[in-house]
């Protein structure tokens, strides 16, 4: 009876896990981002993608394009990527998880090569609008750390081509009409490269950020204790609203650098939360 037992839950295991994964493989797809080579590269340099999510039940027409952090050496995908697709999915959000070029390009800004993927990113999630049932303007972007920095440069500088247009999807427009930084790194000069090392107390901003026209509201989750300051978060707050841009902002008490998606017992852990219902308010 105890071995029939033992096989019963192994049988029933392996039909979970099979379930999961079916399931998975069916609201996932993953696609190359270009049509051949990226910009600049060779024909064995990893090639970026990226992973449309559909959810089970939409309720809304945005589409949220997500960056993982990793100091445009790595990206954290687990926390930063899937945990987050996840969340937004199950809101009804349809969601684009982008795999930009890491690590750093040797002889270019740090954030070239992953720029060049997100601004092709948001072009191809245009074309694929209708196609997908989602709104083309009503597209957001979230990042985290380096993936944050990314995400301000995609939001404030769409109006600068960061590569020659390869096809006619390159004639689309890549503004996208709301963003989220979640504890942005590389925004002050105190700690333009890393962590700050004057808490970046009385520190400029970066001159990364062109602040266009097409500059979208935005709404900044950030930790107190980050080894990449709050006080990156509260310039760039304070920017938009000098501006007349809407932005939203939380700085989370003695809470340190890379809780992404990761569970949490503490008042951070509704973090997410706070990011969709500022969606709702904005109308996405």
């Amino acid at each position: 009876m105890k071995r029939i037992t033992l096989l019963t839950l192994a049988a029933l295991a392996l039909i979970s896990a099979v379930f999961v994964n079916a399931n998975r493989a069916q609201a996932v797809e993953e696609f190359p981002l270009w049509p051949e080579l990226a910009p600049g590269e060779k024909p064995d340099a990893t090639k970026p993608t990226y992973e449309y999510w559909a959810p089970e039940t939409k309720t809304t027409d945005a589409c949220m394009i997500v960056c993982p952090g990793g100091a445009y050496n790595n990206l954290a995908y687990a926390h930063e990527g899937d945990k987050i697709a996840r969340y937004f999915t199950s809101k009804g959000v349809t969601v684009v998880v982008l795999k930009y070029r890491v690590p750093r390009r040797e002889g270019l800004p740090k954030h070239m090569a992953a720029w060049q993927d997100a601004q092709r990113c948001v072009r191809v999630v245009r074309s694929r609008a209708k196609e997908w049932g989602i709104d083309p303007e009503k597209i957001g972007i979230m990042g985290f750390s380096a993936g944050g920095h990314l995400t301000l440069m995609v939001a404030t500088t769409s109006q600068t081509n960061s590569y020659e247009p390869l096809d006619e999807l390159d004639n689309l427009p890549c503004h996208v009409n709301f963003a989220v930084p979640v504890y942005p790194a590389y925004v002050l000069e105190d700690g333009v490269n890393g962590a700050n090392k004057n808490k970046g107390l009385d520190s400029k901003m970066v001159g990364d950020f062109a602040f266009d026209a097409k500059t979208p509201p935005m709404c900044f989750i950030h930790g107190d204790a980050d080894h990449c300051s709050p006080l990156g978060s509260v310039a760039l707050y304070a920017k938009l609203r000098k501006m007349n841009i809407p932005a939203e902002m939380h700085i989370y008490a003695e809470i340190a650098h890379g809780f992404g998606g990761n569970p949490t017992d503490d008042h951070v852990g509704s973090w997410l939360d706070r990011v969709y219902y500022w969606m709702c308010k904005l109308g996405y």
